[in-house]
């Protein structure tokens, strides 16, 4: 992948084109799907893949009066930073709040891009177009949230409300969720691996250590590194870096401090209860912050968690 930073002018130009095609093309699905259920919410969706089209047309014409007629092929997917969006669109009948958050989430993040575009460049005609872009894209996020206003009859949330909510999770919730889950299951099975080998307390503290600190620092760099946060809008690399590094950390830490107590069963049975208040607290967070339903979250994680924990116990009993 391509960091945002290292692409030219033209690059730059021809990953727009890409994305006010791509988002045309869902806006057109998102306006068949709502059709027969939502006929006003379609024709406002009709009108935005309509300029979606426009603006896409627009950039072909600025495109090849800098660079010529060849477009290099550069999608989302081959740039770092742009944030996966689950194919909603596919989905029969479709909500119109998943769509509705769905929609502000991709103008926010291509309106971020086009602010980043702008400050990169110098040329007087691609900074008009990209400064009315922006300018489209804020209308766009703008009939995205009024959607909800006027379709829907419950569970409205305040504009400011909903983007502070968003911008919650993006930056804090879901690295710390990524380095709990890691270092509360990654290192289930090196710790009671090792605590059933050794059957020694201080010996399987130290391992537990280790495999803690360890992780959190291979996670916290990983995590700093994956996404400058120019696009996606998640934040400082480093801020959330150093929140998945000490969540991975603490994750592991959790059931590695009960080995400071020297009898090993005593140590163990505390241990394995801390892993299970750990399992259950992720399921939850997942069900609270990642709009994932709790009977899933708590299958996914407690059952998987399980599952390693017992690889470890038996690995280290053989």
């Amino acid at each position: 992948m391509r960091s945002f930073a290292d692409l030219g002018q033209h690059e730059i130009l021809a990953l727009a084109i890409g994305l006010e095609e791509e988002h045309g093309r869902i806006y057109a699905e998102y306006a068949h799907g709502l059709a027969e259920s939502f006929p006003a919410s379609a024709k406002v969706f009709t009108e935005m893949a309509s300029e979606e089209n426009e603006h896409r047309r627009w950039l072909i014409e600025l495109y090849k009066s800098k660079f010529g007629e060849h477009i290099p092929l550069i999608r989302r997917e081959d740039v770092r930073g742009f944030v996966k969006h689950h194919p909603i669109w596919m989905v029969r009948p479709l909500g119109l709040e998943k769509v509705r958050a769905q929609a502000e989430a991709i103008e926010r993040e291509t309106r971020n891009f086009y602010r980043s575009a702008l400050d990169r460049t110098r040329d007087a005609s691609v900074r008009k177009l990209l400064g009315d872009l922006i300018a489209a894209e804020d209308k766009h996020v703008s009939l995205a949230h009024q959607l909800s206003e006027a379709e829907l009859t419950s569970g409205v949330k305040q504009q400011e409300a909903h983007a502070e909510r968003r911008a919650f999770v993006l930056q804090y919730v879901q690295p710390g969720l990524t380095g709990l889950i890691d270092g509360s299951v990654s290192t289930l099975a090196p710790i009671f691996a090792a605590a059933f080998a050794t059957q020694n307390t201080w010996q399987t503290f130290l391992v537990g250590m280790a495999a803690s600190v360890g992780a959190g620092i291979s996670m916290g760099i990983a995590e700093a590194m994956a996404d400058d946060g120019l696009i996606s809008g998640r934040g400082h690399p480093w801020m959330r870096g150093a929140i998945t590094g000490f969540m991975t950390a603490l994750g592991g830490l959790g059931h590695t401090l009960p080995y400071l107590i020297p009898d090993f069963w005593t140590a163990t049975m505390i241990a394995a209860a801390v892993v299970i208040v750990e399992l259950w607290l992720i399921a939850w967070i997942r069900s609270r912050y990642m709009d994932t339903a709790f009977w899933r979250a708590t299958f996914e994680v407690v059952l998987g968690g399980m599952i390693v924990f017992a690889v470890g116990i038996l690995i280290g009993s053989s």
